[in-house]
């Protein structure tokens, strides 16, 4: 028997091992699984920010030291991927996401109980490393069960699920704090939403990685023929740390080079920033200025999550249309058209930026005016995040592991450069002012997914890294 009749493959199109076959009903569970885990990762980054005061004055530091504890957590997203997504495309994706999460779920317990500064911040870097496993690994999960028809709509469930963590954190940070219950609980109650999500995770996730289901299969053909020949390609692969290194940290790097890589990651990188740059100023412009309790202002961050929602609608039909050129080019799609959501929101993320400084004076501006800016910011941010993902997929489809882990390295190193700067930025610039410099940066990034939308095809003609999305 030659080596080609035991290699183990699906064994049609419709095979039921094929995560693409399975049922809609658990594609949308796993997804949710993945999806609010993921969410229990990013609702840590936030939660922490409401209780910033009470730890200063227990452990006698300032605010930029005690934002630190943002700001490392999100470090620990940008490093933990260089780790997790070679991990899970070896061992597959239900191990490698679940046993560092669980690992995060105790580091946060850790930073409840922390008795001093030093405890508190590594206890946050290692709660980020370990918590970004979801994260990384999400992205993989849904090209593994989703065609490229219906991976649109199941991204923006998963960029629902990383925008929801931060946006709903203060509002339960911030419920805490009003009840007095103390900063602690802020990261208990944490722990026990990620603990929650760990032993669902392990009970219902199904493997869903190709290749290891390749190897479960061939495991069961050679006990019930006794026929030891049975194999699959993934059990003749023997990647070595140099070929991993090559992949997730070198390549990275090498597609960050490429002008479509570095200008749609540096776009998605500042709005993750700015959502949590609000994680310092919504309090100042809601509760400094305008004298709310930490409860009232925290829904401030609700108005982020239903602009979301509302970019969701707008990605769902810029999805529709997605398709229908893709049917019309013999289900052959351009990367470009998904940019359309991306130049919608960029104008909204803008004039957001503008507006929810420019009325934060509660004599002149009625609170619904920056509530409704905020709205504007959440469906900017949703549109360009979403977007910013599916391009880099389409624009790189062999790489397209490489080119999430750039955009998710670059993100999180830039977002967590936000939390320390807030407090010098807003106290020398002002309220106004600060918000201002950020529309400023807004605009400038503006004409990118323009730019992208009309040249892109040229661009990626000359590229090195892009000849096979043409």
């Amino acid at each position: 028997m030659s080596v080609q009749d035991v290699v183990v493959t699906f064994d049609s199109s419709w095979d039921p091992y094929d995560p693409r076959n399975w049922p809609l009903k658990q594609k949308v569970f796993t997804t949710l699984l993945y999806g609010l885990s993921t969410m229990g990762s990013t609702f840590s980054t936030a939660s922490f920010s409401t209780g910033i005061h009470e730890m200063m004055d227990e452990f006698k530091i300032s605010e930029e030291v005690t934002s630190l504890g943002t700001s490392l957590i999100l470090m620990g997203f940008a490093f933990g991927p260089l780790i997790w997504a070679p991990i899970s495309e070896l061992y597959g994706r239900k191990l490698p996401m679940a046993i560092p999460y669980f690992v995060a779920v105790c580091f946060t317990f850790g930073t409840a109980a922390a008795k001093d500064t030093q405890t508190l911040l590594i206890t946050r870097f290692f709660a980020g490393f370990f918590g970004s496993a979801p994260l990384c690994i999400t992205g993989g999960v849904l090209a593994d069960t989703f065609s490229p028809q219906q991976r649109g709509l199941a991204l923006t469930g998963y960029a629902l699920a990383v925008i929801g963590g931060p946006v709903l954190g203060p509002i339960v940070g911030g419920g805490v704090m009003y009840a007095g219950l103390g900063w602690r609980w802020t990261q208990l109650i944490t722990g026990i939403i990620m603990a929650t999500m760990v032993v669902l995770d392990f009970a219902f996730i199904r493997e869903s990685y190709p290749p290891i289901l390749l190897v479960r299969k061939a495991r069961r053909l050679r006990l019930e023929t006794r026929n030891w020949s049975y194999h699959a390609q993934h059990e003749e692969r023997d990647a070595t740390f140099r070929e991993m290194m090559t992949k997730f940290v070198i390549r990275p790097i090498q597609l960050l080079m490429t002008p479509i890589c570095f200008f749609s990651a540096l776009h998605a990188s500042f709005v993750y920033g700015i959502v949590y740059l609000n994680l310092g100023s919504f309090p100042r412009i809601f509760q400094g200025a305008r004298g709310w309790n930490a409860l009232i202002g925290s829904l401030a961050f609700l108005c982020l999550f239903i602009g979301a929602c509302l970019g969701s609608l707008v990605n769902t039909a810029c999805s529709r249309w997605y398709v229908v050129r893709l049917n019309a080019n013999n289900g052959r799609g351009t990367p470009e058209h998904r940019l359309p959501p991306m130049m919608i929101g960029s104008a909204f993320l803008m004039a957001g930026l503008f507006m929810i400084g420019n009325t934060a004076d509660p004599n002149s501006y009625h609170w619904v005016v920056p509530m409704i800016a905020a709205t504007m910011m959440g469906l900017g941010f949703f549109t360009i995040f979403q977007s910013v993902i599916s391009y880099q997929i389409d624009t790189f489809p062999q790489y397209a592991a490489s080119a999430v882990a750039a955009n998710t390295f670059m993100r999180s190193m830039l977002a967590s450069i936000f939390p320390p700067i807030v407090p010098k930025m807003y106290s020398a610039l002002g309220i106004k002012n600060a918000s201002n410099l950020t529309g400023y940066v807004a605009l400038a990034l503006l004409p990118i997914p323009w730019i992208f939308f009309y040249f892109g095809a040229r661009i990626r003609a000359k590229g090195r890294w892009t000849a096979r999305s043409m």
